[in-house]
């Protein structure tokens, strides 16, 4: 039994391992666990999670962070979903026994919730369209990663579950900054965001702010990667 974890960006990636590793690369962390690094969007993560399956994971996990589309979550927030909610409107499950076990493993301290997780192809940065997609779709949350291992995990026949923290609360507009700065491999480009910076140095008290809140997500994650032996233990089945 191999459980693959797919992680989009660095930062994420500290949460799990000190290990430096390149997009598209893949290591192992345990006998039974590998992890790769995919870089953010639906393109990158099937052509990771795929990689994955090819070196022998037969159950896979997307892992990281999530923006809120719901009023009521905040930053460090857990979401488990219980299904996935594509661009094109088509309702993808994930493993309930499995989603329920990371669940039992919590401190009492973390807030969680097992409700839909929304697909986006770009980063929902205004509240506006956060409050927009929740209204229109109920999902609770949104990334860039999860629908598409999903779908790859149906095709395969494969358990699946996604554990994503929340970083920006749906009031909070992110900075221009993370938009500019994101490169066509899914990765903050630290060059690009200080130019960006020092034409709009408005932006820098929310960028503060949203580095705060990734702090609280990173903690959630850190947390959960100190029970990753347990969540991955168990070879699940879809029966």
């Amino acid at each position: 039994m191999i459980t693959g974890i797919l992680v989009a960006l660095p930062e994420e990636l500290h949460t799990l391992t000190k290990s430096r590793i390149k997009q598209g690369e893949c290591i192992a962390v345990s006998a039974n666990t590998l992890i790769t690094l995919s870089g953010a969007g639906s393109k990158n993560a099937a052509s990771a999670a795929q990689n994955l399956i090819i070196l022998g994971a037969n159950q896979l996990i997307s892992w990281g962070c999530a923006g809120a589309l719901s009023p009521q979550l905040k930053a460090g927030d857990l979401v488990v979903p219980a299904d996935i909610l594509t661009r094109d409107n088509i309702q993808l499950t994930t493993h309930k026994q499995w989603s329920r076990k990371v669940i039992d493993l919590l401190d009492k301290t973390i807030k969680h919730t097992q409700a839909t997780l929304l697909e986006s192809d770009t980063v929902i940065g205004q509240a506006c369209d956060k409050n927009r997609l929740y209204l229109t779709t109920q999902a609770i949350a949104v990334d860039m990663e999860s629908a598409a291992v999903a779908q790859l995990a149906q095709q395969a026949q494969l358990p699946f579950i996604a554990i994503r923290s929340i970083v920006d609360p749906a009031q909070l507009d992110l900075p221009g900054a993370i938009d500019y700065a994101m490169t066509d491999s899914g990765v903050i480009s630290i060059r690009k965001l200080l130019r960006y910076l020092c034409s709009h140095p408005g932006d820098l008290p929310r960028l503060i702010t949203l580095g705060m809140h990734f702090n609280a997500a990173k903690k959630t994650l850190k947390y959960l990667a100190g029970q990753l032996p347990q969540i991955t233990r168990t070879q699940w089945s879809l029966a």
